[in-house]
């Protein structure tokens, strides 16, 4: 063996099976599974105390979920360094699909009926969309970041599926890949000066915009702004969200005791509004303990990030956790009104496929980085042996 390669080698140590599984991040998988076990009990609870029809589909998926994550995370990153621009254009495909065989529901059209599930190809985009955007930043010095004909690529990259989500139409779900995707720009060094052009050139053009939103996007902005405007209708949702969060006091009424959701007052408590549930049945208390969790998560995802060796791993993290922190934000956000109601569910605790399917991913991927975080990648990716 060469001198190069004896460098090369203990540079980028090959870890046996073994290996892998005792450098998984515990302490990260024990708060995923916490979140679930929270989630699990709050379905259980939105059914009157039962595990139909909620809790144990949750249940099933989480569990494929899970054995799928630590698949993902026990596979070599350079592997997925390898497949993100494939990951990416099969997603941005699956999009395109939607268009001409996607099932319509609740008035619009964003899902594949599978058989098994409904898929909805915009929440794995989140996902593909970071690793081609870590892909890109990674194979590009900080000097080409500063000229402009370096950043149209990747604007494609997060343009492209933003414009086919909101075609569905999906404003949240656009919204939030243009956030993730804003996020990583930033991570990867764009100055700030072209993101206050960009802030600039959106705030003019939201006169123009507002014309071509739907009607129903431009209630949820109207009864943001007041609520108390359509009570019955269209503020209906938000309003009892609030009468269920002040409702829960400090310590909340209990478990399975929660007068709003089990008289069915609340709206989706089962998905968007579940926070809200558990907020009335286990009061501030619960719901401060309940973010502490998600808290922690995010704490060990830049943790992560910073001691990965490679751009491409640093990236990868740093997107994942704040494509998982805008997820939590938004949602809580949302029920307490802060921000219009757009849909976003809570992660690992609402009901849902894709989302549970798409934040397991996310999760393997970080912990993929995690595990491999000594590896290096050179700038222009690994070289095939």
């Amino acid at each position: 063996m060469s001198v190069l390669s004896e460098i090369t080698l203990r540079r980028n140590p090959e870890l046996q099976l073994g290996q892998k599984i005792w450098q998984l991040n515990w302490g990260l998988i024990l708060l995923i599974l916490l979140l679930a076990g929270i989630g699990f009990a709050m379905l259980y609870s939105a059914a009157s105390g039962n595990w139909d029809p909620w809790a144990v589909r949750q249940a099933v998926r989480f569990g494929g979920g899970l054995l799928l994550m630590f698949m993902v995370a026990l596979i070599d990153i350079r592997f997925w360094f390898r497949l993100a621009y494939p990951i990416y254009f099969g997603a941005l495909a699956l999009l395109g699909a939607v268009e001409v065989m996607g099932t319509v529901g609740m008035g619009a059209q964003r899902w594949i009926d599978l058989g098994v599930m409904q898929l909805q190809p915009s929440e794995l985009m989140k996902i593909a969309l970071i690793l081609a955007l870590a892909r890109y930043f990674h194979g590009i010095t900080y000097a080409d970041i500063g000229r402009p004909t370096y950043l149209l690529v990747p604007l494609l990259l997060v343009g492209a599926p933003a414009l086919l989500v909101l075609k569905q139409p999906d404003l949240g779900t656009a919204g939030m890949l243009l956030a993730v995707g804003g996020a990583i720009f930033l991570l990867a060094g764009v100055r700030w000066w072209k993101f206050a052009l960009v802030i600039a050139a959106a705030g003019a053009a939201l006169p123009v915009a507002w014309n071509f939103l739907h009607d129903y996007q431009k209630n949820r902005v109207m009864t943001f702004l007041d609520p108390e405007s359509d009570p019955l209708g269209a503020g209906y949702h938000i309003l009892q969200s609030k009468i269920a969060l002040g409702s829960g006091g400090i310590f909340g009424k209990g478990f399975l005791q929660g007068t709003q959701s089990h008289l069915n007052f609340l709206p989706e408590k089962q998905t968007d509004f579940i926070f809200t549930m558990l907020a009335e049945e286990w009061g501030m208390v619960g719901g401060l303990g309940l973010l502490g969790l998600y808290l922690l998560i995010f704490v060990y995802g830049f943790a992560i990030a910073l001691r990965s060796r490679s751009h491409f791993g640093r990236l990868l993290a740093m997107g994942l956790t704040v494509n998982l922190f805008l997820y939590v934000f938004i949602n809580i956000a949302m029920v307490m009104g802060l921000l219009p109601v757009v849909g976003v569910p809570l992660p690992l605790v609402s009901y849902g496929g894709t989302v549970m399917l798409a934040t397991l991913i996310g999760l393997g991927l970080l912990l993929s980085v995690s595990v491999h975080r000594d590896l290096r990648i050179p700038r222009r990716g690994p070289r095939e042996d």
